[in-house]
């Protein structure tokens, strides 16, 4: 049996000290994974639902082909893992701000991290995706101007609740607009957020894409007990010619 409670790993970081903590839980007997930035909670293994959701909602209306995907944000690597239980996923590009966060599921310290690292289809790329998104030269740093069918964003807690100021920027129309330019005609921009949908975000998201909606993800909070809930949009680019 595992101990109650470790530390895996702390650093310093250019965003604050972070640190991989388990614990074990002692109403399931499992050991639950936690990782904290400075004071503020930032993931657990415990609720795992939206980060889920985010990859099962942003793929769901693609075609039945090879898609090659980018996940923004690795953390415990959830929704990562859900793109590449999905057959159609031929490429997965996860760009991670911290390299210690990378590090931690190289080095097998986090449940998914061999999953992840000895997949073929999986890269996991150290890189700002905000300042890659903003950028006409793309997200992927290997190949300049190349898009994607999908791009799944989990950072920030919402729209409004930002780890950066320097990440708001992205949830304003230019951002936005900057963003799509990165995916196929007909992609996918999929976002998690930790509050209810917001009618100002929804609103910016309709100026720039001609398809969007909010998803509300229910799922069971054993700390507080009864339901909790998390937010995902998904918004679609202009299809191609047919």
């Amino acid at each position: 049996m595992s101990a109650r409670f470790e530390e895996i790993d702390w650093r310093p970081t250019a965003m604050g000290d972070i640190s991989l903590r388990r614990r074990r839980d002692p109403a399931s007997g499992t050991d639950v994974y936690e990782v904290k930035l400075g004071d503020e909670f930032l993931m657990s293994s415990l609720f795992t639902a939206g980060e889920i959701a985010l990859t099962e909602l942003g793929l769901a209306g693609l075609p039945d082909t090879e898609l090659d995907v980018v996940v923004g944000g690795l953390g415990l690597g959830y929704t990562a893992e859900a793109a590449l239980d999905d057959r159609r996923v031929r490429s997965l590009t996860v760009i991670e701000t911290l390299a210690e966060v990378i590090d931690w599921h190289q080095r097998g310290l986090v449940p998914l991290g061999a999953r992840l690292a000895s997949d073929a289809r999986c890269r996991l790329v150290q890189g700002d995706f905000f300042a890659l998104a903003a950028d006409s030269q793309g997200l992927d740093p290997e190949e300049p101007g190349r898009r994607f069918h999908a791009i799944l964003l989990d950072v920030d807690h919402s729209p409004r609740h930002v780890l950066h100021p320097r990440h708001a920027a992205l949830y304003q129309p230019a951002g936005l607009r900057a963003l799509a330019e990165h995916l196929h005609p007909d992609g996918v921009f999929a976002l998690w957020s930790n509050d209810p949908p917001d009618k100002q975000f929804t609103a910016v998201l309709a100026e720039v894409f001609p398809q969007s909606a909010a998803h509300v993800v229910d799922f069971a909070n054993p700390l507080q007990g009864g339901t909790s809930t998390n937010t995902v949009y998904v918004a679609r680019t202009e299809p191609g010619p047919s």
